[in-house]
């Protein structure tokens, strides 16, 4: 006996148009355009999500560059200061302290400088972290 696929082509239509649900006119009625469109919208959504990624590394880099600015170093200076001092913390993290712990900041761009100018107090001040870390 020859087999249909009525219920299984049923099925794949209403899936298509519950994903279509929403959009304008065509685009959620017709097949084809419905289709089209789900397509186009998935595709961007992947792309956007990892635009998302890069957005949200370049807000937390102004923001740091702009508390490091505050502070008299510059963002590639403190976070050159914070690999020599041995500080490793991310940029979403370092943000974050800017804005919501000024103080903890200042003390991270401090160990930073203090680094980068590669005087004894960074080795003073180094082994001062790593003792309260």
């Amino acid at each position: 006996m020859r087999t249909r696929k009525g219920a299984a082509r049923h099925k794949a239509k209403r899936r298509l148009r519950k994903a279509a649900k929403g959009y304008w006119g065509g685009r959620s009625k017709l097949l084809r355009a419905a289709k089209e469109t789900i397509l186009r919208a998935r595709r961007y959504s992947w792309l956007h999500r990892r635009e998302r990624k890069r957005d949200f590394r370049r807000l937390w880099i102004a923001r740091i560059n702009a508390a490091a600015h505050m502070r008299g170093l510059n963002y590639s200076t403190l976070i050159n200061g914070m690999k020599k001092a041995d500080i490793r913390l991310n940029r979403k993290l370092l943000s974050d302290l800017a804005i919501s712990d000024p103080v903890a900041f200042d003390k991270v761009a401090a160990l930073a400088r203090a680094a980068v100018e590669g005087g004894p107090a960074a080795d003073q001040q180094q082994t001062g972290v790593a003792a309260e870390a």
